[in-house]
């Protein structure tokens, strides 16, 4: 059947990418391609960029609920002290307006000044005490609105987090989730400007209300001429709005990249790089190139709010002329008496204002809430791709760990799984190797033995209980990893080894009994501070370590964790040859006081004292036994171990004729 094409609204207009030549020629050398994100993902585009003014009118009534909401959340007081001020605020600024009536009355009727001065002193003494109280108003609404903002910014950001920590490890890798992260974030922000802006709508409605109110009873022919003033304002700022919001998600991955380039020149880790290699000049052009790309998108927004202004400003001088005109024909003609008519343009001012403080406030309410939006749609999704809670029990002490024809892929990355149809044993209580060459999937698995991932196809079995189906935090709770690129935490050394159980009470003997599990003792000695050493150079007072002082110190971290699991992945790449015996050792002593440790080393004579081997080869399982049964088969463990002997041997013989070779003298070799 032939595919009958999708048609489009009227008006409407097919988004596309990227036009070439807007694509600098730093996004395609850095980043292979245009940094733009096409909007048609995005699930606001018809609900909130195409509305016109009187949708967003309409709208106004849940904005200002889910304002009230976020204050409400974050502190119940202050939020009932603006709500109030507000509200007083607005019937002051009638009973001024009312006041200022009768003053004007008084003054131009009939009879001596003092006379009109002593009739008006009532109403003056109203209007004083009426300014005294507003400014009081005033005073609190700022004060409460000033403690709000950082209050529901801090609630916002701090759920923006947690659901962010809770999700499982494949939604972070996910591109498109990473794209909500990066947006959502700045929703934090909103949700605290939100409350100024809605502190704002609120009294600008209030206000309007008072001088429509008056303007209505001085005559009904001046409101909808007031309204007429305002309209051009509402239409500038709406279309400005939505501009601004449109591109700032076309472009937030291409200023994510320009951001990055900015870190690389000041990043510890790059430092030594762009000095050897003069990486800077290259780094810095690019920066430049990208910036000029993001600077042209910013020209062509103002001149786009540029020109809507002009037609916006033109539109409203003549409402404003017929408005005056229609005033002055209204005292001509005699209907409308001069105190009248003074009051009325006091109250048309005051409610021009009032209406477009209004709009303009309006608009940044509904340009904010965009972007709370985004970070409401992280909530929800975050929620559904959260780790789930609760499960099947695992067995209190099983037996061994299976993994039945287990196959798993990494969404989006080549076509042949990562690992595929794999079936092994994982005894506990012993040591067991995975060894393998680069891409065979020892990492991989070892990540769905803790949990990380799920199956494909196939199970994990603890003994009869389905990984997939087990209560995931307890699984957790059984392992430790020391992964071969584990985080260096920018915190003291005291922090990076106790992060292994941060729920855990941080006891000097657990620390002391970690630290000396992994042979960390050295390493702790020579830190200027011991323990409570900063580890991060970059901060004053920081402290750095080596490749090899790292590993220990990850080792103790998973020894703090005591974790019934200990996964350890190429423990001891950073190491020297005496420094790797003792790590193998401690590595050992673990198994031997209980504990499971699966190995991922590529050095296979480290793992002589492993009770199981299992070797893998492109995702799948080729072979499994002792170390001694893998030699004696002639197979792929046998392969590989002899390549790494004859490379061994080699060097050793290398090494050895270079010490017995004679010296030639110095003299000899200049001559």
């Amino acid at each position: 059947m032939r595919k009958v094409p999708k048609l489009q609204r009227p008006g409407s207009r097919k988004r596309q990418r990227p036009d070439e030549r807007e694509v600098s020629e730093s996004e395609r050398l850095l980043f292979g391609g245009p940094l733009r994100y096409d909007m048609g993902w995005n699930q606001h585009r018809d609900a909130f960029l195409e509305l016109n003014f009187r949708a967003m009118l309409a709208r106004l009534p849940s904005l200002l609920a889910a304002s009230l909401r976020l204050a409400r959340q974050a502190d119940p007081r202050a939020a009932r002290v603006v709500l109030a001020a507000e509200v007083g605020r607005g019937v002051v600024q009638a009973v001024s307006l009312l006041a200022m009536n009768t003053i004007l009355g008084r003054l131009v009727g009939d009879g001596s000044i003092e006379d009109r001065l002593r009739g008006a002193a009532p109403a003056l003494a109203a209007m004083a005490v009426a300014l005294l109280v507003g400014a009081v108003l005033r005073a609190a609404s700022t004060y409460a609105t000033g403690r709000l903002e950082p209050k529901v910014e801090r609630v916002a950001t701090e759920l923006y987090l947690e659901r962010a920590a809770a999700v499982e490890l494949a939604a972070i890798e996910d591109h498109a989730f990473h794209k909500l992260l990066d947006t959502a974030q700045y929703g934090a922000r909103s949700a605290g400007r939100m409350i100024m802006y809605g502190t704002r709508v609120i009294n600008a409605i209030i206000s309007l209300a008072a001088a429509a109110g008056v303007l209505t009873v001085l005559h009904p022919l001046l409101l909808p001429l007031l309204v007429t003033m305002t309209l051009p304002s509402a239409w500038s700022a709406l279309t400005n709005a939505r501009r601004r919001y449109e591109s700032f998600h076309t472009w937030v991955q291409h200023a994510r990249a320009g951001h990055l380039l900015a870190s690389l020149l000041t990043e510890p880790a790059a430092a030594p790089e762009i000095r050897v290699h003069g990486v800077g000049p290259f780094l810095l052009r690019h920066f430049r190139s990208m910036s000029e790309t993001a600077e042209a998108e910013q020209a062509r927004l103002a001149r786009l709010a540029a020109r809507t202004g002009l037609f916006a400003a033109a539109w409203t001088g003549l409402a404003t002329a017929a408005t005056y005109a229609t005033l002055g024909g209204l005292l001509i003609t005699g209907t409308m008496a001069l105190a009248v008519a003074g009051t009325a343009v006091i109250a048309i001012r005051s409610g021009s204002a009032s209406l477009n403080t209004l709009v303009l406030e309006i608009n940044q309410l509904h340009e904010e809430a965009l972007f709370v939006g985004d970070l409401q749609r992280l909530y929800v999704e975050a929620a559904e791709r959260a780790i789930p809670e609760g499960g099947t029990a695992l067995p209190e002490d099983p037996r061994e760990i299976r993994f039945e024809n287990v196959t798993f892929g990494y969404p989006g990355e080549s076509a042949r799984p990562a690992l595929d149809d794999v079936t092994l044993t994982l005894p506990l209580g012993r040591i067991i190797a995975l060894v393998g060459e680069n891409g065979s999937g020892k990492t991989t698995l070892v990540k769905l033995l803790a949990g990380l991932y799920r199956p494909d196809r196939g199970r994990i079995l603890w003994d009869d209980v389905d990984a997939a189906e087990a209560d995931r935090h307890q699984l957790a709770e059984r392992i430790a990893m020391v992964a071969q690129d584990f985080k260096r935490w920018p915190f003291t050394a005291r922090v990076n080894v106790a992060v292994g159980r941060s729920s855990a009470p941080l006891t000097e003997d657990r620390l002391a009994a970690a630290i000396g599990e992994a042979g960390a003792e050295e390493v702790v000695t020579d830190l200027p501070r011991g323990l409570d050493t900063l580890l991060a150079r970059h901060f004053s007072g920081g402290h750095e370590l080596s490749g090899g002082q790292w590993q220990r110190l990850g080792i103790a971290r998973a020894a703090y964790r005591r974790g019934r699991i200990l996964i350890v992945d190429e423990p001891t790449a950073a190491l020297d040859a005496r420094a790797e015996l003792e790590v193998f050792e401690k590595i050992r002593a673990l198994a031997d006081g209980g504990q499971t440790v699966v190995l991922i080393t590529h050095r296979l004579a480290s793992v002589r004292h492993a009770d199981l081997v299992h070797v893998l080869d492109q995702g799948r399982l080729v072979e499994s036994g002792t170390p001694e049964e893998l030699l004696a088969g002639g197979g792929v463990y046998a392969e590989l171990y002899a390549l790494q002997a004859e490379q061994f041997t080699t060097q050793v013989a290398r090494q050895m004729s270079a010490e017995a070779a004679p010296q030639v003298p110095a003299s000899s070799k200049a001559g």
